[in-house]
């Protein structure tokens, strides 16, 4: 889990706050939408059904031995409800979520698109979802990708912190 300490003291503990203070730092290909209200708020509204409704739902699809009440597949059907919304805007706004360029949605959104694809990679990639698969696969394939997300040893209780 990150974690910012400002240099004033102050703890920035989730990952989607430490976007946006990133971003509100330098913001060159304004990821925020600075100048477009409605867009903000439709925006918003997309992190928003990700964090409360999508990001449950995967939860329960990653870890469903933990959730007896139903079968995995039911958690993967629920999860498909929001992916099949992110499927139509994605085509929508050529591979991407609130315009027809990168946002902070898209950044905010799609590792847990990857979480989801990851539990049955099979599944998601013979699906019926081609906008989701090369969003996602695009996005793994990337650049930036590779520069935020290196690959690390596992963390022991032993090890030193890693600080970027």
């Amino acid at each position: 889990m990150p974690v910012l300490v400002l240099p004033d003291g102050r703890v920035i503990d989730e990952s989607f706050d430490i976007m946006r203070w990133a971003l509100r730092q330098n913001d060159p290909q304004d990821w925020l939408l600075n100048s477009d209200a409605d867009l903000q708020w439709d925006m918003q509204g997309l992190i928003q059904e990700n964090d409360f409704v999508f990001k449950q739902h995967l939860d329960r699809y990653k870890y469903f031995e933990r959730h007896p009440e139903h079968t995995q597949v039911y958690y993967r059907d629920q999860c498909m409800v929001s992916l099949a919304k992110l499927e139509t805007r994605l085509a929508k706004y050529d591979g991407y979520l609130v315009l027809p360029r990168m946002t902070l949605a898209d950044m905010a959104i799609v590792p847990f698109v990857r979480q989801f694809a990851h539990v049955d990679r099979d599944w998601f990639y013979s699906s019926e979802y081609p906008h989701l698969q090369a969003w996602v696969s695009g996005f793994c394939d990337s650049d930036l990708f590779r520069k935020v997300m290196p690959k690390f040893a596992p963390w022991d209780e032993a090890d030193d912190p890693i600080i970027f």
